[in-house]
């Protein structure tokens, strides 16, 4: 339950409703420690006083119209509360096309809010609202025994039997996807001053909420954290299985939801709660074999931010505001999230990451996989009988071993092994030959262009296998299919591997698809398609200085990646160091125009070392996200300089132009990196200066005596 941007203001109103309750036949559904009253709440005509709606702890609100609603609740203790918005969540729900979508499509949906005891309520409407509803959910505190269990090196996790889960009012089984490739971090929205008895209803609360309101099969979200540190399962479906939840409207497929119950826009999320969601995050994605410090491409299934088809870049810890428009989780838990998704990482030591098998029984297979430090591997494969097939070892930061199965034939599985680290294993199919035509690994890079001209990703190159002699046509169609050109005149290819290059020209910003036809001499025809977003808003993008030297000399101390907006954009600059996050100088939405970003070398954990990094800055559209990287040299450091006598030589810790005034003798040599430079002619040294100066300017002097 996020806050969404974007909420029309409070208009002056239009209607005032005052009640004790609203004016309707109730009904009401029971969900076990948990019931739910909806009311229809009428906006013309005289205003009525009906009946209390009896007891109750959390409401929401759901109606038609582009106008917001505020109300205001009656404590039991006889006060009436502050006025309180009924939050629009827009993306707080299930991917579009999904059958639990179903009943909530076309309302808007306000927040399940905590109010704790009230028996009355009170609205107030601006802009246009009709059908408004309200769902008063009764969900006491009970002294239920919090039961947490830990499975398979999981953190202790309450499961939803021990919080009060209503299993009766599930309306469909789990749904599950083939992996988990990130996680979305989301707060509730709701008080923060809960206690323990309160925590438990309030999950109760949102569990009928979501179901009995909204019409989903279950509670939204896969994983909730209280204040107080407990974990609590939440959808239904295995705590240890790739359950896909209802968190994150276009991106639910493949991730994770962990929800923190709280507001954490002013306030600082608990310390035992930020522990507990970094263990989480740790366990399910070392589970998953995901780096939670890594980066990668999601194609987005439709949301209000991003298109269906528009691929965007997520990190592998990511806060509900990247993948929606939203400001959850709050400004100070999402200003966390790099620090957490570090802390995660080095949390269970050592790990295995991004395990890849390619290829299958009857060809050449290819294992690989990337390992948190360089240790022993070991690769097996075994038949249907346990029988060992092959096998391979090492050691090392990466797992690569290549198998030969061209004679084997049937079923196998196969396993990898890294001391200490969660094993990953799975099964092997039998390669099915392709058929006479088949277009293969039809790609676009990149997948977004700009074609502005200033020589950033202005064309995109598309490339693709052909497995025998045709006739390949490139077709461009825009977001509805209908057809806007050709992609160069039809062109007869042999079987093998070709390339198009398309510039996008004369095509307005937005997703567009390609499609690869192919004909064969025989008339046999196949096809295949890759998408393509367009969007000219980032352009001119450069860095300087191409050798960053942060050590306070006053000269290239602080890199500056500038770049041009051409609309307002979400922007996110991040800096990586062979692929693995580094440091993330800025996110937010900037305006167009001509933009700075600055970086001084800092990090939030540890030093930043010298050597070789890049800069990527994405911008964020309403068709697409727009990527350039840039590299460059962090060198904050003096070469080290060390004397040796016999022979008379010094060592230079790198590259450098090095002077040396020996026994009075100046002489000049260049180091061509870490290494001994010989000092020929030198019987005895009887006094030495030496100066290296790298290519960053940075100076080292050695003086003996």
């Amino acid at each position: 339950m996020c806050v969404t941007l974007g909420l029309p203001a409070v208009k002056p109103l239009l209607a005032v409703i005052a009640a004790l309750a609203a004016l309707a036949l109730p009904v009401t559904a029971s969900a076990g420690l948990a019931s739910i009253t909806f009311r229809a709440v009428p906006l013309h005509g005289a205003r009525t006083l009906a009946s209390s709606p009896g007891r109750f702890e959390l409401v929401g609100l759901r109606w038609h119209g582009s106008g917001s609603v505020q109300f205001s609740v009656h404590s039991i203790s006889g006060a009436w509360g502050p006025w309180l918005g009924a939050a629009v969540e827009a993306e707080d729900r299930p991917d579009t096309g999904a059958r639990e979508a179903a009943a909530s499509r076309g309302w808007r949906l306000g927040n399940p809010t905590w109010v704790g005891p009230a028996n009355g309520i009170r609205y107030r409407v601006g802009g246009r609202v009709r059908d408004l509803r309200a769902s008063f959910v009764r969900s006491p505190e009970l002294r239920i025994p919090l039961r947490a269990v830990a499975s398979a090196g999981s953190p202790p996790i309450v499961p939803r039997s021990a919080w009060g889960a209503d299993e009766s009012i599930r309306r469909a089984d789990p749904l599950y996807a083939p992996s988990i490739r990130f996680a979305v971090v989301h707060h509730t929205a709701g008080p923060n001053d809960y206690s323990p008895a309160q925590a438990a209803a309030i999950l109760r609360g949102i569990e009928i909420y979501h179901v009995k309101s909204n019409g989903w099969n279950d509670i939204g979200y896969n994983f909730l954290v209280d204040r107080y540190g407990t974990v609590y399962e939440g959808r239904y479906g295995g705590i240890d299985r790739n359950v896909i939840g209802a968190h994150a409207l276009g991106f639910n497929s493949g991730s994770v939801g962990i929800a923190v119950i709280g507001t954490f826009s002013t306030a600082a999320i608990p310390a035992a709660a930020e522990a507990s969601l970094e263990k989480l995050l740790a366990w399910r994605l070392d589970l998953a074999h995901v780096d939670p410090l890594s980066s990668l491409t999601v194609l987005s299934g439709g949301s209000e931010r991003y298109a269906a088809g528009v691929p965007v870049v997520l990190r592998a810890v990511s806060g509900h505001r990247d993948t929606g428009s939203t400001t959850c989780p709050g400004d100070l838990l999402y200003a966390r999230l790099g620090t957490i998704a570090a802390r995660a990482q080095a949390i269970g030591l050592p790990k295995l990451y991004e395990p890849r098998v390619t290829g299958g029984l009857g060809s050449t297979v290819h294992f690989q996989a990337r390992v948190s430090s360089a240790l022993p591997w070991r690769v097996t494969v075994t038949d249907n009988l346990g029988q060992q097939l092959a096998a391979g070892s090492g050691q090392g930061p990466t797992v690569d071993f290549t198998w030969d199965a061209s004679l084997a034939t049937t079923g196998a599985r196969w396993r990898i092994e890294v001391a200490g680290a969660t094993s990953v294993s799975g099964t092997l199919g039998k390669v099915v030959a392709a058929g006479p035509l088949a277009i293969t690994g039809a790609t676009a890079d990149p997948a977004t262009i700009s074609p502005n001209g200033d020589g950033e990703a202005d064309a995109t190159t598309i490339s693709y296998t052909t497995s025998a002699a045709a006739t390949v046509t490139a077709t461009l169609l825009d977001a509805a299919g209908a057809q806007l050109a050709v992609i160069g005149p039809p062109a007869r290819l042999a079987a093998g591997s070709h390339s198009l290059v398309f510039d996008g020209l004369g095509q307005p910003d937005g997703v567009y698809t390609v499609v690869l036809s192919a004909v064969d001499s025989a008339g046999v025809s196949t096809a295949a398609q890759v998408e393509i977003a367009i969007s000219r808003t980032l352009g001119s993008v450069a860095l300087t200085p191409a050798v960053l030297t942060p050590n306070a000399d006053g000269i290239d101390d602080e890199l500056a990646v500038t770049f041009q907006l051409a609309a307002p954009a979400t922007v996110r600059l991040r800096v990586l160091r062979d692929g693995k996050w580094v440091a993330t100088p800025y996110t937010g939405q900037l305006s167009a125009g001509r933009q700075s970003i600055g970086w001084n070398g800092a990090r939030r954990v540890g030093t930043t070392p010298d050597g070789s990094y890049v800069a990527v800055l994405d911008a964020t559209d309403a068709v697409a996200t727009s990527t350039v990287s840039l590299p460059f040299l962090l060198d904050a450091h003096a070469p080290v300089i060390r004397l040796y006598a016999k022979p008379a030589r010094i060592w230079v810790s790198e590259a450098a132009a090095v002077t040396v005034r020996v026994n009075g003798s100046l002489r000049r040599l260049q180091a061509r990196g870490p290494g001994y430079l010989v000092l020929g002619g030198i019987r005895k040294v009887r006094s030495i200066v030496v100066v290296a100066r790298d290519p960053a300017g940075n100076r080292g002097v050695l003086r003996w005596p």
